[in-house]
């Protein structure tokens, strides 16, 4: 779990209910309905039905998604080279691999598939992997434009609400309040929940995306039969500087 997306969105919305002091008057179901009900229902037009399923189990990503640290994957992969190169590419086989990229490249590696062919496959497979993380990103972004859309609606349908009732002060009340938490609500909705999403995600598929033509260039030089101890230092800009040391270090 990212502890850190738990505790920024806890956190965010801790101090804005803090903020309010009593959160009673901020409370208005109609203007719930519009926003979260309209937004919802509105993403639902843009989506198919596996689309939108899809898209909630997405947005899951950003609490339970680990990205490896590439300094791992290189000790992993220098492990696995080791092995290839000792024992063969048969040995490869039944190793204990859990990124499913890597695990996909290592079983063409015992296959023994062409070097052409694994890299066509895995820039494949990457391509895919790249536009299923632009349709789930898709979905927040929808619900990023259209929530505070829905909360200007609200707004207008309360002043509509306030202005046909001036006679009655008691109704100016609750349609002054639609008029003004729908647009609170819309705001919140796409600043402090899709909008930090959105950018998780991407955060996210760009790192899975440098762990990934991390571990192509491991499978193409294992591939060929090169040394494994020189695959850090083939693989070592993947690493951030501070790390450097301590990899070279760790794969000695």
């Amino acid at each position: 779990m990212d502890i850190m997306t738990l505790i920024g969105l806890l956190g965010t919305f801790g101090l804005i209910i803090m903020a309010m002091g009593d959160v009673g008057p901020f409370v208005d179901m109609p203007s719930v309905y519009i926003v979260l009900g309209g937004t919802t229902t509105a993403v639902m037009m843009r989506s198919s039905i596996p689309e939108f399923v899809g898209g909630i189990g997405v947005g899951l990503k950003t609490l339970l998604a680990k990205v490896e640290d590439p300094a791992a994957l290189i000790e992993q992969l220098v492990e696995l080279g080791t092995i290839a190169r000792k024992d063969g590419m048969i040995a490869l086989e039944g190793q204990d691999i859990k990124n499913p990229f890597l695990a996909k490249g290592i079983r063409m590696l015992v296959d023994g598939t062409d070097g052409a062919l694994i890299k066509k496959a895995m820039e494949v497979e990457m391509t895919h992997m790249t536009n299923r993380h632009k349709l789930g990103k898709s979905f927040f972004s929808a619900a990023q434009e259209i929530a505070p859309a829905m909360g200007m609606i609200g707004t207008l349908v309360g002043l509509v609400l306030m202005l046909g009732n001036m006679s009655d002060p008691k109704s100016i009340g609750p349609a002054m309040a639609v008029a003004l938490l729908t647009t609170m609500y819309g705001a919140i909705v796409a600043n402090v929940l899709c909008l930090p999403i959105v950018q998780k995600l991407q955060t996210l598929a760009d790192k899975e995306a440098y762990n990934n033509e991390l571990c192509l260039e491991a499978i193409l030089f294992i591939q060929k039969g090169g040394n494994p101890r020189l695959l850090p230092d083939v693989l070592m800009g993947f690493v951030p500087p501070k790390k450097r040391q301590a990899l070279a270090d760790a794969t000695a």
